[in-house]
């Protein structure tokens, strides 16, 4: 699938557009023009990106991606050394932060709430 194609099927799907959040939603990192396999996570951590390495990831699907309001901008320490491994490797990384939260139906409360058998 393309890049392209796969980030505005998320976008609509968890209504990005409608959402402020404290982080950018959607496409952080572009990667590989094409995507075949994607690593899921909560954090872009570097863990996860080794094991995207691993597995010959094309993207990384996250909860907490980068480039939160109130850090600093500077790309340096840990920050350069993830984007690094990123870059190199042409991985993508794409992060929702609040859609996921609160998407009625794929959202971490609504799986928990199902998982939980609550009823809204």
């Amino acid at each position: 699938m393309l890049l392209k194609t796969l980030i505005n099927i998320l976008d609509n799907e968890l209504n990005s557009h409608e959402i402020t959040d404290y982080s950018p939603n959607g496409l952080q990192v572009e990667g590989k023009p094409n995507v075949s396999k994607i690593v899921t996570g909560v954090t872009a951590s570097m863990a996860l990106i080794e094991q995207a390495i691993t597995l010959n990831a094309d993207a990384i699907l996250v909860h907490h991606g980068y480039f939160w309001k109130g850090e600093s901008q500077v790309i340096v320490g840990m920050k350069k050394r993830r984007l690094q491994h990123l870059l190199k490797h042409d991985i993508s990384l794409i992060s929702y932060h609040l859609p996921i939260d609160i998407h009625a139906s794929l959202g971490n409360n609504a799986q928990l709430g199902q998982l939980l058998n609550v009823e809204n």
